[in-house]
């Protein structure tokens, strides 16, 4: 515990400081930054903003309602609506006979 306390004169120090000097301040703001970080702290100086629960549920809420449109939109469920198509499997063989052709063309020039 006392070297938390030194740590905490020590940033308290640099802080005053900075105060005092004001040519100085990028090193004593760089110090303090390794330092604070070492007491726990976090590097950057200034407070992140936070959002309120209320703010969160707008926000939420008009995600919500982004995505319920998109996916509400009469393109997507005519698509979904209709059947998926498929190959017949006479279409299939001759896709299949096509391609033992080509290959046999292909080995065939290759043996030439």
């Amino acid at each position: 515990m006392a070297n938390l306390t030194g740590l905490a004169n020590i940033v308290s120090e640099l802080r005053a400081e900075r105060t005092n000097l004001m040519t100085q301040v990028k090193h004593v703001d760089a110090a303090l930054s390794v330092l604070g970080k070492l007491e726990g702290g976090r590097f950057y100086t200034k407070p992140r903003r936070t959002l309120t629960a209320a703010a969160r549920r707008r926000i939420a809420a008009a995600q919500r309602a982004r995505w319920a449109k998109q996916k509400g939109t009469a393109e997507s469920t005519l698509r979904n609506s209709q059947p998926k198509r498929r190959i017949s499997p006479a279409g299939i063989a001759r896709i299949r006979a096509a391609a033992k052709a080509r290959w046999a063309r292909v080995r065939a020039e290759k043996k030439k």
